[in-house]
C-alpha cells in the first residue's frame, strides 16, 4: 500500500509535527510504503491553462510536476497537509494541485483514499478550516476519490501542536483510516 504525504508547509513547524505523528501511526501498518513530498522547493511553473496537456498527458513546461503527478497516480492514499495562509492552503501546495489538471483524465476514477490535515492559528470555528477542507473534498469528489478524514488543529506558536498530546494521538490514529 502506497501512501503519499503532500507537505504544503515551507517551515518545520506544526504541520511537520502533525505529519510526524501520522507517520508514527503509518509505521504500524505492515504493508505501508510512505512517501513524503515537500511542496516547498519544488520547481513548479504555474498552470497557464494552455490545454496542451490535454493532448500530451503532461505539462509543456519543464518542471517537477511530472514526478509529483506520477507519485499521485501510483499512491493508494494521499494526505494533504498544510498550514493556513490567508484563509487558504499554501501557494506551494496549490501550485502542485493545479498541475493535477495535466493528468486529470488519468487520475479520474482511480481508487484512492484522501485525508487532509490543516493547522492554523484561528479557533476551530473559523471558516478558514472549512474553506481548505471543502476545496480538497471537491477535488477528491471530482476525481472519484474517497475522502476518509479532514482534520484541523489550532496551533498559535511553532511548538504548540507538539505539546498537545491528545491531538498527536488523534493524528496518529488517522493512519488506520487510510488502510
Amino acid at each position: 500500500m502506497k501512501i503519499l504525504l503532500l507537505n504544503g508547509s515551507p517551515r518545520k513547524g506544526n504541520t511537520v509535527t502533525a505529519l510526524e505523528a501520522l507517520k508514527k501511526g503509518l509505521a504500524q501498518i505492515p504493508d505501508a510504503e510512505v512517501e513524503e513530498i515537500l511542496c516547498e522547493g519544488k520547481n513548479i511553473i504555474p498552470c497557464r491553462a494552455c490545454d496542451a496537456c490535454g493532448s500530451m498527458s503532461r505539462c509543456i513546461f519543464a518542471d517537477d510536476s511530472p514526478e509529483i503527478n506520477a507519485a499521485v497516480e501510483a499512491a493508494d492514499a494521499i494526505v494533504f497537509a498544510t498550514p493556513v495562509y490567508w484563509w487558504g492552503m499554501t501557494a506551494q501546495m496549490k501550485l502542485i494541485i493545479d498541475k493535477f489538471y495535466a493528468r486529470g483524465t488519468k487520475f479520474h476514477g482511480l481508487k484512492k483514499k484522501v485525508g487532509s490535515i490543516v493547522v492554523g492559528e484561528a479557533d476551530q470555528d473559523d471558516p478558514e478550516y472549512e474553506i481548505i477542507a471543502r476545496q480538497i473534498w471537491c477535488i477528491a469528489d471530482y476525481l472519484g476519490w474517497e475522502t476518509v478524514f479532514q482534520k484541523s488543529y489550532t496551533a498559535n506558536k511553532p511548538r504548540d501542536l507538539a505539546a498537545d498530546e491528545a491531538a498527536l494521538a488523534e493524528i496518529e490514529g488517522l493512519a488506520a483510516l487510510l488502510k
